[in-house]
């Protein structure tokens, strides 16, 4: 799908939002009270002649996260929040707060977000080390081909920690062989067990041919000879981004699932000669139901392996780069899958949310989705996604993300149901998931502090203030959202409208329907009018 960025400095964003499923939703209308602040010249900090990363670093120089006439800075670029500065300024507090804690425990975000290196699959020493967090199992093994699938027995620290170590044979090989299945065995507090796929597992596959076959873990660590070796450098970030949306299991034109490889033999040199300066690719995090088309991730860490391996997808980004094209990854944070056989969601076992990757009850189930909402509130669940951003950056060498479904984080309702008018009482409030807010604005940090140039791109369709202002601000952070309306409206007037019959205003409150000083990217189709047919 095609997409354009541009800059936004018209007026705020308003809409109607049934989440996922819109096929009902009107599209965006403009706010019923034009604001006189909407329509000042952009600053210069924000003018689109300025690449991204300048605007951010121009912004954190010029604006601290106080403003001139006193509380965030964010007050002065729309006047109209210092109405909700009780709950602005509470979030920005739970902000200090949480990530203050933090470095003090560990140092920094930086060092906080490299949990990869530590949890998971790990070698060091001649050793080969396996941590898990799963505070709620009663007693922990690690099976896998090494061991003929017999427990070998783990032990658990105060933190919920398991962990095993396992020296290498005497002729030096690791003890568990690349790309060999392991599985973490867990013993609830209720006396049953179960066999689940590690949560930092980097590559899961099910037996070939096998119909309803569950996933297992693969333990990756190719040797030196198989490893991808990078040859080009990330490519500058882009003055104007022209995205080019794809899935890559779709990307072929025979009846099959099209490979890594393919899609960067075939498909890559295309794009780059039709003048695009970004790829966005989709459905890369593993997920069990492939007709989800990514979106139901199970498995964070994993590369799909529909496609092919990790070092073959290292390869099409690689290729990418040399042509000149960033690429973003499509980043499901927002839910996982309600699979326990195959992913995340096995590891609750009946624990409270304080010993959780979910929240407990129906705040951790989301009911249009089917799938388990995050609870993004505590430490190794915000350790496991910020992990989770960075292993992305710095092993496939992503250059930003487009996070999908940001709508549902931002809000305790998800914005099931929910019309969005554009007046500010319903985006602040107690309906607002301020932990999930905190996630977002702490991993907008990390990304950027550790990659000045990578882009993040929010998927919200409710238009909330200060979701595209930065951190330092008092602003969630993210450098563009998606302009939900233009697609919205687009398909509307190809189904419902004749062609002699299209507005002019309508077309023109449709493209300007943006909120001051937060850049957009504006499309007229993505994979929701091509693939599900919202």
């Amino acid at each position: 799908m095609r997409v354009l960025a541009g800059h936004s400095q018209l007026r705020p964003a308003s809409g109607s939002v049934n989440c996922r499923t819109r096929q009902n939703v009107a599209p965006f209308k403009i706010a019923a009270q034009r604001r006189a602040w909407a329509t000042k010249p952009c600053p210069d900090s924000a003018v689109s002649r300025h690449g991204p990363s300048t605007i951010v670093r121009a912004v954190a120089e010029a604006v601290d996260q106080k403003s001139e006439t006193g509380g965030l800075a964010v007050y002065d670029v729309d006047p109209q929040l210092r109405d909700f500065s009780d709950h602005l300024d509470y979030r920005w507090n739970q902000f200090q707060s949480v990530k203050g804690n933090i470095e003090n425990a560990v140092g920094s975000l930086e060092d906080f977000s490299k949990g990869y290196e530590y949890l998971g699959f790990t070698r060091k020493d001649g050793k080969t080390i396996y941590r898990e967090w799963a505070p709620g199992a009663k007693a922990a093994a690690l099976i896998g081909d090494f061991n003929g699938w017999e427990p070998y027995w783990m032990n658990k620290d105060e933190w919920g920690v398991w962990s095993i170590e396992l020296p290498d044979k005497e002729d030096g090989t690791p003890q568990i062989p690349h790309n060999s299945r392991v599985k973490i065995r867990l013993q609830s507090w209720g006396d049953w067990w179960c066999d689940r796929v590690p949560a930092w597992i980097k590559y899961a596959t099910i037996p070939e041919g096998e119909m309803g076959a569950k996933y297992n873990g693969v333990y990756w660590d190719p040797p030196r000879g198989e490893k991808h070796l990078w040859r080009n450098r990330r490519p500058k970030r882009p003055q104007s981004l022209r995205i080019y949306e794809a899935h890559v299991g779709m990307s072929g034109e025979d009846e099959k699932v099209s490979t890594y490889a393919e899609f960067r033999d075939n498909v890559l040199p295309r794009i780059a000669k039709q003048g695009y300066t970004a790829i966005q690719l989709m459905a890369i995090q593993e997920h069990a139901y492939y007709a989800s088309f990514g979106y139901h991730v199970t498995n964070p860490f994993a590369v799909s392996s529909r496609s092919g391996t990790p070092e073959e997808l290292k390869s099409l980004v690689d290729a990418a780069h040399g042509l000149g094209l960033v690429v973003l990854l499509d980043v499901v944070h927002s839910h996982i899958s309600s699979n326990a056989d195959d992913g995340l969601a096995g590891f609750d076992l009946g624990q409270g949310q304080e010993a959780n990757y979910f929240r407990s009850g129906e705040a951790g189930y989301h009911k249009l989705w089917d799938s388990r909402c995050l609870n993004y509130g505590h430490w190794e669940v915000q350790r496991y996604l910020l992990s989770n951003l960075r292993y992305w950056l710095e092993e496939f060498q992503f250059d930003g993300f487009r996070f999908d479904g940001v709508t549902s984080m931002l809000y305790q309702h998800h914005g099931i149901n929910t019309a969005f008018s554009g007046h500010y009482h319903e985006y602040f409030g107690p309906q607002a998931d301020v932990d999930a807010c905190v996630y977002l604005m702490m991993a907008n940090e990390v990304i950027h502090e550790t990659h000045p140039d990578a882009i993040t791109i929010a998927e919200d369709v409710s238009g909330m203030p200060t979701l595209c202002r930065p951190v330092q601000e008092g602003g969630l952070g993210f450098d563009y959202r998606l302009n939900m309306a233009i697609p919205d409206t687009w398909i509307r007037l190809l189904k419902e409208v004749r062609d002699e019959d299209w507005g002019m205003m309508d077309l023109v409150n449709a493209l300007c329907n943006r909120r001051y000083t937060e850049k957009t990217v504006a499309y007229a189709e993505s994979h929701d009018q091509a693939l599900v047919s919202i």
